[in-house]
């Protein structure tokens, strides 16, 4: 063998594909909806946490004073105002804690201070950083300012600006407010043991029976996610209230508290629990429950053995979603939490009672990190889920059994009879005169525009933002997944793409809304012209329910294989024209239910806007809320009512709509 065939040969260039005029498009569309994304989640969620560590206290050593006799000719020595209160002792550290808009009196420090006296006092800041108003006039010179007593008492300092953790220590130091964390894990804890637990057993009841009228009670189970959280809470207080129907049956209990936040949360999450639970129950392979029998296993150990292990991932997930659910709701107990503080109507009260934005962006803060450990846990778990059937796996039938299917549709009639028995209050309590005292029926509490809360114009909004959430968000969250499951490469950015994606799920909404004051209510935000109209309300509705809608998506886009794009591209097709003639008609199923979910959930929302909303942008839902904080119980229920019918509307024309589109797009699945 000679040298020249023992040297290998040089290693040729490295040569990458070109990218294609497709492939930058996508490419480029998914930079756009990712910075979307970017811009409605990422960035407010940095402002709220960035506010929740500015820190506003007065510094008092940044101040100097000077009185003079009462000839008011001669002045004092300069003196520094924390001096002074050394020497009084007028004020703790704690006292020196304020938020942004603080302001705090100078006269205090001066225990003969008069107005009518003709002593005069001159003041100054010390430092660049000092300043105080006189009036309406901010001063934040260096120069002394000399006032007469009448105008020295209109002196009020402003506090300094810094960053740290004082807002967190004056939180968990406050026990009015720590305490509220205990409360609301308290009741998201005893809510899904008992959401889960009922859920689980209808569920049950309609998969592992031959009992009536299933598709009867599948619809009725759904009805409370076509309701705002708020409305089970004013059907408990016409039921168990002061002067409720069935107040005697709590025992001289209060249903403002603990007991109406527990019982209206097992309402409205119901149906979220029975989807996922009777979704692990439906795959079960009958196989097993037939190797049971033929063991001489008792149902009993049928039911432990088999039926629980099969549905575990299911009950885990079931509860995580419960858990946090409940736990970020705010409508439910601010209508019937009386003084039960828990962290949502925490941030509500900070911000809208007090004012007080750092705080709220702490509790914020504080309410997010169980919200974003459920989420966790809640995604590791079905990480780990396995698959359950198999090519050779048997769809479980259920035998009749006519004790058991008694038993089962006697529960199942009891949750019916309580989940019917909520709305039918509510829609008997908008129909009365005056309960209780004129039970004669009248439409005098659908008369909304002589109300507080905005009119019939709330309801029209509301109506203009499910259908504009609808269209908007569909398109964008499901253009969004297709860039996502169908581009080429790009591993990297589709992988942050994905986890964008995911985020809304963990924020809850009153935290994002917060989180928008803080963004767009920066004048020098270039986006600033959106805060108070329709459009901020549609992207903050669009992005909060983002993540749901872009898995329903991507589950659909994984069904189609890739040989689409494939043959598209040796027919030398845009892959443009064939996301709009194939894979748009292909997945219109679900296109279809990902709008129906953003217009029901657009309308019932209450936590995500409700610090968004203006005057001219007032929803149907904040109506709700308005009208039952100013005693107006009844109208509250009518406009619920309004919401739940509303809802139901569309639910029926989506199903006729769907049926009529479906069969022609869809003809090809039944060849």
């Amino acid at each position: 063998m000679t040298d020249a065939t023992q040297h290998t040969l040089p290693a040729g260039p490295s040569i990458k594909g070109k990218l294609s005029r497709d492939d930058i498009i996508m490419r480029g569309s998914m930079v756009v909806i990712g910075l979307y994304l970017l811009i409605t989640m990422v960035f407010p969620l940095y402002a709220m946490l960035s506010k929740s560590f500015s820190t506003f206290q007065f510094d008092l050593s940044a101040y100097e004073v000077q009185v003079s006799d009462e000839a008011g000719a001669t002045f004092s020595n300069p003196i520094r105002l924390n001096d002074l209160n050394e020497q009084l002792k007028v004020l703790e550290d704690s006292d020196m804690i304020a938020g942004s808009d603080g302001r705090l009196g100078v006269t205090q420090f001066f225990p003969d201070f008069s107005f009518r006296s003709p002593v005069k006092y001159r003041i100054r800041n010390t430092t660049d950083e000092g300043r105080f108003l006189v009036g309406s006039t901010l001063t934040d010179s260096t120069e002394w300012v000399e006032l007469d007593s009448n105008t020295f008492r209109r002196v009020q300092l402003r506090p300094v600006k810094s960053t740290g953790f004082g807002n967190f220590r004056s939180y968990f130091a406050t026990p009015a407010l720590s305490n509220s964390i205990k409360n609301s894990v308290l009741i998201a804890t005893i809510s899904t043991i008992v959401t889960v637990t009922l859920a689980f057993w209808f569920a049950f009841a309609l998969s592992r029976s031959c009992m009536r009228f299933k598709g009867l009670f599948r619809l009725i189970a759904m009805a409370p996610i076509l309701v705002p959280s708020l409305l089970p809470g004013i059907a408990l207080v016409y039921l168990f209230g002061n002067q409720g129907m069935l107040k005697e049956l709590l025992f001289g209990a209060s249903i403002y508290g603990p007991i109406g936040i527990v019982i209206g949360s097992v309402f409205f999450t119901f149906p979220h629990a029975f989807l996922i639970i009777s979704t692990a129950l439906a795959i079960s392979d009958g196989r097993l429950y037939e190797a049971a029998t033929s063991l001489r296993a008792t149902p009993w150990r049928t039911f432990w053995t088999v039926t629980i292990p099969g549905a575990r991932y299911g009950l885990v997930s079931a509860a995580f979603v419960v858990f946090n659910l409940v736990i970020t709701d705010f409508g439910l107990p601010k209508v019937i939490g009386g003084q039960f503080n828990v962290l949502a109507v925490d941030i509500y009260k900070q911000v809208i009672g007090q004012q007080n934005f750092e705080m709220g962006a702490v509790v914020s803060v504080v309410l997010v990190l169980p919200a974003i450990l459920a989420f966790a846990i809640d995604r590791f778990v079905q990480s780990k889920q396995v698959a359950l059937l198999s090519a050779r796996s048997v769809p479980y039938q259920p035998k009749p059994n006519k004790k058991a299917d008694w038993i089962l549709f006697s529960y199942a009639s009891l949750i019916g009879i309580f989940i019917i028995g909520m709305l039918a209050v509510c829609q008997f309590a908008a129909l009365v005169k005056f309960w209780p005292y004129d039970l004669s029926f009248s439409l005098n509490n659908y008369q909304f525009d002589r109300m507080d809360g905005g009119g019939w114009g709330a309801y029209y909004n509301s109506i203009k933002l499910g259908l504009l959430t609808a269209i908007v968000g569909t398109a964008i969250i499901f253009f969004g997944a297709y860039l996502v499951e169908k581009s080429n490469g790009f591993k990297t950015g589709r992988a942050i793409f994905q986890m964008f994606a995911m985020l809304p799920m963990a924020i809850p909404g009153m935290v994002l809304g917060l989180a928008y004051i803080f963004f767009f209510n920066n004048p020098a935000n270039p986006l600033h012209a959106i805060y108070g109209t329709m459009a901020i309300l549609v992207v903050c509705t669009v992005t909060h329910f983002y993540t749901v809608s872009h898995l329903t998506a991507t589950t659909a886009l994984q069904q189609m294989d890739r040989e689409f794009e494939s043959v598209s591209a040796s027919l030398k097709q845009p892959t443009l024209k064939l996301f709009g003639r194939v894979t748009v008609p292909v997945c219109l199923p679900s296109i279809l239910d990902i709008s129906i979910y953003l217009f029901v959930n657009a309308m019932t929302t209450v936590s995500a806007v409700v610090f968004l909303y203006s005057p001219t942008t007032s929803l149907a839902s904040i109506a709700v809320l308005n009208m039952d904080d100013a005693g107006d119980i009844a109208p509250a229920a009518a406009m619920g009512m309004m919401i739940f019918y509303t809802n139901a509307g569309a639910r029926i024309f989506h199903l006729i709509a769907s049926r009529g589109i479906l069969s022609r797009t869809q003809a090809w699945r039944n060849r």
